[in-house]
């Protein structure tokens, strides 16, 4: 009995030394093809001799940002802090500072002196003047930066309808921290320029790692109105970010970067990343076939274009076929769902013409159950259809859809019944 226990437990453990062995083998074998996850690229202080009084100064009175600076690749590309921000004595926005002059945030007019290409393509982008006009109107733009809006195909061009009622109702305390936070990724600066390129490059690291990175997305595109950071978690794409993310080289060089680099999507490769047989862009629309944010979705202007575009980042891992038949059946989707926004458009409009209610927005109920059935459950739904998101798209969605629809039914009889009294 003894001598089989033996034997037993010897083969136990010699079956366990050879799956060590070859776990091991294959790590080997794994690192061995990406040097990069064996090796890390080291971080080199480009800034440790430096006797620039900008740094040396910075060093004591903010360290945190020279910190961040000296390991960026701007800093490595001998890029000086007077590059970005010393200006001349009448620019816009200059200040006085230590004998000199500097822009305390650099405008996008100067990033544009490195990076025209980039620039170029942010202003034609939704997340330019469209962005920053969707709650601050067009009244305060210049000639110049009005003519510019009016430019930009994605905009949708309609100035006396963009403007964000909800944003007046609550007032600047509190817009400072909401709206602005996120929609000033478009606005004006005193330069004529447009944006704040920080926002999503966050100074003074300027990180290809960071900018990549979905958390860096999801500062706004997050909550009940435009939930794509949560229904990337629940999408296969966010499973496999966020199980394997760790082992993927987020430091690849802009236009290399392959299914080896990032062997499943995020928000920059869909969207912004060349990737595939597609170039990269800061337009962030450039890809996009529907405007999903509308009340009622329709075809961007180039939607076909865009289309092929986004196809050409998906057939880095998916066939043609499967491309074709989700395309085609998320279109049908994102049709039902304006099918039951258009259903309870004609719910209120008899409302509104016989009076019971008011052109004021948001002053009665039924005005934010209308408004949030497709501002926050019709959006999410369609949302969840294109980005793989079942939870959003149904309990998110549509079932917060038909519950609104209901509500307003009742809401509509009741004002109805009430005008016959």
């Amino acid at each position: 009995m003894n001598t089989m226990w033996q034997s037993a437990r010897a083969l136990i453990v010699g079956l366990a030394a050879v799956l060590l062995v070859a776990g091991l083998a294959l790590v080997t074998l794994s690192l061995g093809k990406h040097p990069e996850l064996a090796h890390p690229p080291l971080r080199v202080d480009a800034l440790a001799t430096s006797g620039d009084n900008c740094v040396t100064c910075h060093r004591d009175v903010s360290p945190g940002i020279v910190q961040q600076y000296a390991y960026s690749s701007m800093a490595a590309a001998e890029v000086t802090c007077r590059d970005c921000h010393e200006a001349p004595a009448d620019y816009p926005e200059a200040v006085a500072h230590e004998g000199t002059f500097v822009l305390q945030s650099p405008t996008p007019k100067r990033c544009e002196q490195c990076h025209t290409t980039q620039i170029a393509q942010f202003n034609q982008s939704r997340h330019s003047l469209p962005a920053y006009v969707a709650y601050a109107g067009t009244q305060d733009l210049t000639p110049a930066l009005f003519a510019q809006y009016q430019s930009i195909p994605e905009g949708t061009y309609a100035p006396n309808q963009l403007r964000h009622a909800l944003y007046e109702l609550q007032g600047e305390a509190i817009g400072y921290f909401a709206c602005e936070s996120c929609h000033d990724i478009g606005q004006p600066r005193a330069d004529d320029s447009v944006g704040q390129c920080t926002d999503c490059h966050q100074r003074h690291s300027f990180s290809l790692e960071q900018v990549r990175k979905p958390e860096t997305c999801n500062r706004c595109h997050i909550g009940p109105d435009h939930p794509q950071w949560e229904i990337y978690q629940e999408s296969p794409h966010g499973i496999a970010y966020m199980t394997m993310g760790h082992t993927w080289n987020w430091e690849a060089d802009p236009g290399t970067l392959t299914v080896v680099d990032m062997p499943a999507a995020t928000c920059a490769m869909c969207h912004l990343s060349g990737f595939g047989a597609t170039a990269g862009s800061h337009d962030v629309g450039e890809r996009l076939s529907w405007y999903l944010f509308a009340p009622i979705s329709t075809h961007r202007p180039d939607w076909e274009a865009n289309r092929t575009h986004m196809q050409g980042v998906c057939a880095s891992c998916h066939n043609e076929s499967f491309i074709a038949a989700f395309y085609a059946k998320a279109d049908v989707a994102t049709s039902q769902v304006n099918a039951w926004v258009t259903e309870s458009d004609a719910i209120v409009q008899p409302l509104k013409d016989a009076g019971l209610m008011t052109e004021e927005p948001f002053d009665q109920t039924i005005d934010y159950v209308h408004y949030e059935l497709w501002h926050h459950w019709g959006r999410t739904a369609k949302f969840g259809v294109w980005m793989l998101g079942p939870d959003y798209v149904q309990w998110h969605g549509a079932y917060e859809v038909q519950r609104s629809m209901s509500e307003l039914r009742e809401m509509a009889d009741t004002l109805q019944r009430t005008q016959e009294r």
